[in-house]
């Protein structure tokens, strides 16, 4: 078992565990990223994301893709796992508690407050899993998102008084 970071190589992977995961939850038609964009992401200065892969003897089993985040509590950064995906053949393995384990090695290694991610209400699998590792369900916080319309209205509404 191998975790290694991705490159802009890895883009048709991620996207490929990307299209899997959002299978898994019944959600392919909401997938708008391409591989080009994933492969021009991260192979920007700045990636505004990065991914752990999993391997075993070089064939890929599964990833992790995260992000940097910042608590104004702790007054130190986080970092938020978007996406965590196993391929159906090697779940059970312990596979997705090492990707989990290096993000906690690494969130630690940086100095960081905490790691987090949110879980699909119906996954309760994965509710059982994360519990199981340690990971608490925080029943006082919802996610709230505003996206499409909704975020051009919104934005429409900001005052013009906010410049650099």
């Amino acid at each position: 078992m191998r975790i290694r970071f991705a490159t802009p190589d890895d883009a048709e992977l991620i996207f490929g565990f990307i299209e899997g995961l959002a299978e898994h939850v019944q959600a392919r038609d909401q997938v708008q990223v391409t591989p080009a964009q994933l492969r021009g992401q991260l192979a920007a200065p700045h990636p505004p994301f990065e991914c752990l892969i999993g391997e075993v003897d070089q064939t890929p089993w599964g990833f992790a893709l995260f992000y940097q985040t910042y608590s104004t509590w702790t007054g130190k950064p986080g970092l938020w796992l978007e996406d965590l995906y196993v391929l159906p053949a090697a779940r059970g393995q312990g596979f997705g508690k090492a990707l989990l384990a290096q993000l906690a090695a690494l969130t630690c290694s940086r100095g960081y407050a905490r790691l987090e991610w949110s879980v699909v209400a119906h996954n309760h699998k994965a509710f059982a899993f994360y519990k199981n590792l340690g990971a608490q369900a925080l029943p006082d916080w919802t996610i709230h998102r505003v996206t499409g319309h909704g975020l051009q209205t919104l934005a429409a509404q900001a005052p013009e008084t906010a410049v650099r």
